[in-house]
């Protein structure tokens, strides 16, 4: 498991949504990206918490019902 594919969580989806599965998988690639290539840490590391959060928001976003 790759750094970000272990912080978004990509085994992780109880609602088997693939729209859950692709949005992990895309920013677990851009937070691996980001590692790779990035050439400050602290940066690197502030993008990635931010990735982190937009996944969470779209799972959520894919996942809420409507009220």
């Amino acid at each position: 498991m790759t750094e970000g594919q272990y912080r978004v969580g990509t085994n992780f989806n109880p609602s088997s949504m693939p729209e859950v599965d692709h949005v992990k998988a895309v920013i677990a690639e851009l937070i691996d990206y980001i590692f790779d290539t990035g050439k400050d840490s602290r940066c690197n590391s502030i993008v990635a918490t931010e990735l982190e959060s937009a996944a969470m928001w779209a799972v959520k976003s894919f996942t809420k019902e409507p009220r």
